[in-house]
């Protein structure tokens, strides 16, 4: 089969670049040039999915806005790359089409793809322009002449304040993973883009899900958008399992542990809170002979681009990230995502579980979670619209069983068609003359799961059973109480009291709850588990905090700056 440079065959190409869900059309009778048509062919396909066959033939007209709602892995940059570049004019080397994304790893991507498209197509240029990487060498490449420029946009920003690039002559604007973008909030960042390409014709805006910022945009910058969805937002993949497993919070680590061991060939990420979480982990995990690494805000561009290589190329078995380390990563064959945590927020469960289960692949999105937290995942399926399934957390017995026949299986597909093994056939016969088959097969089986016979000999039930989950005694009548006294401030739970903070930041400031989450507990210090309820509106946000941290809460985020405005950050009662 024929392979391609970057490492992808026709088929891995193909669902890259296109999806697997394709449709009957033909990218011929769409309305395409004949060179992208070509271009097409020579990958070895002629029908689009959904999402190209809708949006193409309205995006080839040039002139009308559009929004087009699909989920990652749908086709969505060969339904904007391919109508762009019909539209440019070759001869004209100024920039006339530009990209917004939300990550370098997504612009990267974005411009290997475009590069098949243009395949036939001479003077074609495209400059990727992203933070982490040289400016003076991007600004010499922009001064070279391209029509087409794929951007992050604090980049692409500072461009435009050096006077390195001028968007008076763009024609279209396409902003790709628009809810992603707004979730890291760059929302003024991107009305700042919008304003300084005042001449364009049209603006191209793709989202997996459409949350009340992106309308706002919409309303506010586009003129009567027609609007193409395909599948329901906020749905969740539907060639993904959702699996959960319910253990008490300080067995989190361990049940974590026992299901990586439950899954040998596993390729996943793993999902935490925060950058202290994921670095927690990841420390802990190496040191018992895992290959992972972390993902988080700390890491320098190099530390970052290194890792990713590292993943891609399966020299990682886990990367374990954060939710605003990991937007825009699309890496193809990833077989699990794990939910340390749950979310707060549905969207942000939804781009998490639709990193496995792409481009017609199956894929598993494991949540671990306390008893408390099974009405959250509740509130998920039915949103997501896909049934989550509780299993148990495996014994130490199934785990070490899982291992044994993962390695019998290995052992028996072992290629051992290459090499001079039969030079040494009549030494090994000789060596083990006087040793049985079946003493031959304990010794290679005590030689690779020795660790996980004495690791698992005695290892205890993680899972949370019914009589477990039983409240105390009066329990219920002791919060009935709390309720009935109307006291706001403070709540009792079994795990002790909670003071409620208030804190002059929301989500007016780019905060989604679970930015805003890693955002206190990062500056704090603090673990999750000192957190209770959060209620966040448009201009400040309450917070419940274990009595026992709040004031180191309040110390350590109570008169810092954010984005030049000063943090008032106080007990709700004493507010005022």
């Amino acid at each position: 089969m024929l392979t391609y440079k970057n490492g992808y065959n026709k088929v891995t190409l193909h669902k890259f670049l296109f999806g697997m869900t394709t449709t009957t059309t033909t990218f011929a009778a769409l309305g395409l040039a004949e060179q992208l048509v070509q271009a097409t062919t020579d990958l070895g396909f002629v029908h689009p999915t959904a999402i190209q066959e809708k949006a193409i033939p309205v995006l080839l007209s040039g002139t009308k806005d559009f929004i087009g709602l699909a989920q990652t892995g749908t086709g969505k940059t060969a339904a904007f790359g391919l109508p762009l570049l019909q539209l440019i004019d070759a001869q004209q080397k100024h920039p006339q089409a530009l990209i917004v994304c939300p990550t370098r790893e997504l612009c990267l991507q974005i411009v290997g793809e475009l590069e098949h498209f243009k395949k036939y197509q001479k003077g074609v240029n495209i400059v990727a322009v992203y933070g982490g990487s040289s400016i003076g060498l991007q600004i010499r490449d922009l001064k070279r002449g391209a029509q087409i420029v794929v951007a992050t946009p604090g980049r692409l920003i500072d461009l435009i304040e050096r006077k390195a690039i001028n968007l008076e002559q763009i024609k279209y604007v396409v902003l790709d993973e628009a809810d992603e973008m707004l979730n890291m909030g760059f929302q003024e960042d991107i009305e700042f883009i919008l304003k300084n390409s005042a001449n364009r014709e049209s603006i191209w805006l793709f989202s997996a899900t459409m949350p009340p910022e992106i309308k706002k945009v919409t309303k506010r910058y586009m003129d009567q958008p027609f609007e193409v969805q395909v599948g329901k937002v906020n749905t969740a993949n539907k060639s993904i399992d959702h699996q959960y497993y319910v253990t008490p919070a300080h067995h989190r680590y361990e049940t974590l542990k026992r299901l990586i061991d439950f899954n040998p060939g596993m390729y996943g990420i793993i999902f935490t809170r925060t950058k202290a979480d994921a670095q927690e982990i990841t420390e802990k995990l190496t040191r018992e002979g895992y290959d992972i690494d972390a993902l988080h805000g700390d890491l320098t561009q190099a530390q970052r681009d290194k890792v990713m290589a590292q993943f891609r190329d399966k020299a990682l078995q886990l990367l374990i990230a954060t939710d605003v380390a990991a937007r825009g990563i699309d890496v193809q064959g990833i077989t699990h995502v794990i939910n340390y945590e749950l979310p707060d927020d549905i969207e942000v469960y939804t781009h998490r579980s639709g990193r496995t289960g792409r481009a017609g692949n199956t894929g598993i999105c494991l949540s671990i979670v306390h008893a408390r937290e099974t009405y959250k995942l509740r509130q998920i399926e039915k949103i997501v619209q896909a049934p989550f399934h509780k299993l148990e957390i495996p014994t130490g017995k199934d785990v070490c069983r899982k291992q044994f026949y993962f390695f019998m299986d290995k052992l028996l597909l072992q290629d051992i068609s290459h090499g001079d093994y039969a030079t040494y056939l009549p030494m090994l016969a000789e060596k083990f003359a006087h040793v049985s088959k079946e003493e031959i097969l304990q010794r290679v089986a005590s030689l690779e799961f020795d660790r996980f016979l004495k690791y698992y000999e005695n290892a205890e039930d993680l899972n949370v059973r019914e009589q477990q989950r039983q409240p105390r005694r009066n329990e219920g009548a002791i919060a009935d109480q709390g309720r009935h006294r109307g006291d706001r401030n403070q709540r009792f739970s079994s795990d002790g009291s909670f003071t409620r903070l208030y804190v002059n930041l929301g989500s007016k400031d780019g905060f989604y709850k679970e930015s805003f989450l890693q955002f206190i507990l990062d500056m704090s210090d603090l673990r999750k588990d000192v957190l209770g309820k959060i209620d966040m509106r448009e201009m400040n946000t309450w917070i419940e905090v274990d009595s026992k941290s709040a004031k180191q809460m309040v110390k350590a985020i109570d008169g810092k700056n954010y984005r030049g405005r000063r943090i008032r950050m106080n007990e709700a009662n004493s507010r005022g």
